[in-house]
């Protein structure tokens, strides 16, 4: 198994390269697959209405909000979940939000969001980050800052690895309103894919599996560099430099 803490001596050039890979192959299928039920992924956003349209950021940031009281609550009563059963629990949410076309996919954002955050700290824990503290819970929703699965990214969007903002009152709501935006747009792609007639429900099914998945890939190259940082005892900044250069360039060969 590789999603482990790491003890002991690190290779840290190893570690870079898997963990560029794993953010190569975040969103691998998610095209594919989306496109095949939607038209082509960059179309989607345009079959949703003006109006839904114009008010998916406030919406995006809304369901933020509710995913991480939410998912702070439920640490107490629920354990984290094998990733499996977060993408199988997110596709049956997805199945059903597509069922009843858009008006029931925007009830499911909410929910669905709160799945992949606690998917998201799920990671965090796995590598030795405590979930419940306020650095971890920024770093959590600074996740779905990536840019989505839908997007072509050569690697820049990396950058969002070192947004920062002072752990102060009110600073989770700052920082939910800068991640909404990015976020909005990858969630707009979900909506779209979910209006498809007739096919609402697979499309919506589908849609959540990739998402989860890509998601959860995603917090594993952010809570893995910071886990590198830590092990190897290198700067965060100067190993997302060598990071992003692996994902820019051709997959690296090792001897």
């Amino acid at each position: 198994m590789d999603d482990v803490v790491m003890v002991g001596p690190v290779d840290a050039e190893a570690e870079l390269d898997r963990l560029a890979a794993r953010y190569r192959r975040a969103g691998g299928i998610g095209v594919q697959m989306l496109s095949a039920l939607g038209g082509q992924a960059e179309g989607l956003l345009d079959r949703l209405p003006s109006g839904i349209r114009d008010r998916l950021g406030d919406a995006t940031a809304y369901a933020l909000t509710l995913a991480m009281k939410g998912a702070q609550k439920s640490r107490g009563t629920v354990g984290d979940q094998q990733p499996w059963v977060n993408t199988a629990v997110a596709t049956a949410m997805g199945a059903a939000g597509g069922f009843g076309g858009l008006p029931s996919a925007l009830v499911e954002l909410p929910a669905t969001t709160a799945v992949l955050l606690r998917a998201i700290q799920g990671v965090a824990a796995q590598n030795g980050f405590n979930p419940d503290e306020e650095g971890v819970q920024f770093d959590c929703i600074r996740v779905f800052a990536a840019a989505g699965p839908l997007s072509h990214d050569d690697g820049a969007d990396l950058a969002f690895f070192t947004l920062r903002l002072t752990l102060t009152g009110g600073a989770m709501q700052k920082l939910i309103a800068t991640v909404a935006p990015k976020l909005a747009i990858a969630m707009g792609h979900k909506l779209a894919a979910q209006t498809v007639p007739v096919l609402g429900a697979i499309a919506g099914a589908s849609a959540n599996y990739v998402y989860t998945r890509y998601y959860q890939e995603i917090a594993h190259v952010h809570f893995g560099l910071r886990r590198l940082a830590i092990d190897a005892d290198m700067p965060q900044a100067e190993l997302l430099t060598k990071l992003q250069d692996r994902v820019k360039g051709p997959p690296a060969k090792r001897a």
